[in-house]
This record gives structure tokens, C-alpha cells and sequence, in this order.
């Protein structure tokens, strides 16, 4: 089992997160995971929010196996109860889910504990707060992932990005490999992706290059 001091580390040097739901089929999704974690990414979260528990788990055991292989981190969605069941990494919780308290209470000292932000005082609030280890900042672009969400945008990298925040950060929200460089421009050096790897024909081609592409 990894330590967080071991956790905290391997966020520092994240800098490529895929988020993702469940594929056609369990041996699909373990595929899929190993296959963008080859091509480079550090932190996989696991994220669908209608799927039972029992099915749940059964991914995220496979996410579990496949992030220990590469020596990456895996993470579910707002599920801290899971999230301890199946010894992830990083449980992720949006401003509608439980509180960073409420999710730390549940998982304990060790795991890591991610938050969505979407305005610059939700930003500041994540940073600010001690449960919280990093952030996730969008939609910089809108997104069929969250239907009816307004896109802050690129305004809001460059808010978060001008307060220079201690923490890890992530800019989210529409990026593909062909958007990275404007993000980049705003200040951002961590990228969150979906469809850019979930859609992709070559899952690890199109991780290798939204990593050469965020790194520079």
C-alpha cells in the first residue's frame, strides 16, 4: 500500500489526468486504463455516477491492479466509501458532492483528496483548504461531460494561474492535444482530459502526445 508521503510525491510530479467511465466491457476498460497509463498518464480517475456499487468496485479493482503496474494513482469519483474499499489513491469531490471534511472523515489521513472548482473563489477556497491536496479548474472549454455547465474559460486559468497557489492544479474541461498550448499559454501545467483519450483510436499514441504536448 502506498504511504501518502509516497502519493503526495507521485501528485507533484503529475502532470497528464484521464477521467473515465466504464467501457463496453471489464476486460475493455482494464485495456483501455493500461494503455493511456503506458502512454504516460499519471492519474487515472474512475467517474460514473450511475453504476451500483458492486459493478463499481469491480472497475475500480482493475484500476487498482493496472495503476500499481505503472506506479501510478487511481481515483474514483465522489465515492469515498469505495474509495477506501478499494484502496484507491485519490477520492475526487465536486462542489455539489460530499464536503473535502466529509470525504476526509471517510478515507482517513492517507488518501488524497482532489476538488472541482469553477470561479476563482473556489479556487482559492480548495487552496486554502487543508483536506484538499489539489484542484481541478474549468471547464476551460464546454463540454458534452457536463451538459448545461458554463465554460469560465481560459480567464480562469490565467486568475488561478496569476495567484501562483501552492498546490497542484489542473486546468479541465474540452482540452485535446490540438488546445494544450493555449492552455499552457494561461499559465496552466497539468492538464485533466476525457474524450481526447476515451475517444481515441490509439489510446497510447494520444497519451504520448498530450504529454509531449503539456511537458513542452
Amino acid at each position: 500500500m502506498k504511504t501518502r508521503i509516497d502519493r503526495v510525491a507521485r501528485l507533484a510530479r503529475a502532470r497528464l489526468y484521464c477521467c473515465t467511465g466504464a467501457r463496453t466491457s471489464l476486460a475493455d476498460f482494464e485495456d483501455f486504463v493500461n494503455a493511456i497509463y503506458e502512454g504516460g498518464v499519471d492519474i487515472v480517475q474512475f467517474r460514473d455516477k450511475t453504476m451500483e456499487a458492486g459493478p463499481a468496485l469491480a472497475h475500480l479493482e482493475l484500476l487498482r491492479r493496472a495503476a500499481d503496474r505503472h506506479a501510478a494513482l487511481a481515483c474514483v469519483n465522489d465515492r469515498a466509501d469505495l474509495a477506501v474499499i478499494a484502496g484507491m489513491d485519490v477520492v475526487h469531490v465536486g462542489q455539489d458532492d460530499l464536503t473535502p471534511a466529509q470525504a476526509r472523515s471517510i478515507v482517513g489521513a492517507d488518501m488524497l483528496i482532489g476538488r472541482s472548482t469553477h470561479a476563482i473563489a473556489e479556487a482559492a477556497a480548495a487552496a486554502d483548504d487543508d483536506d484538499v491536496d489539489y484542484f481541478a479548474v474549468g471547464p476551460v472549454w464546454p463540454t458534452p461531460t457536463k451538459p448545461g455547465r458554463a465554460a469560465p474559460g481560459l480567464q480562469l486559468v490565467r486568475e488561478v494561474s496569476s495567484r501562483e497557489f501552492l498546490k497542484p492544479w489542473f486546468a479541465i474541461g474540452g482540452i485535446d492535444v490540438a488546445r494544450v498550448q493555449q492552455v499552457r499559454d494561461a499559465g496552466a501545467r497539468r492538464i485533466v482530459v476525457v474524450r481526447a483519450l476515451t475517444e481515441a483510436q490509439s489510446p497510447t499514441a494520444s497519451a504520448l502526445g498530450l504529454r509531449s504536448a503539456i511537458v513542452g
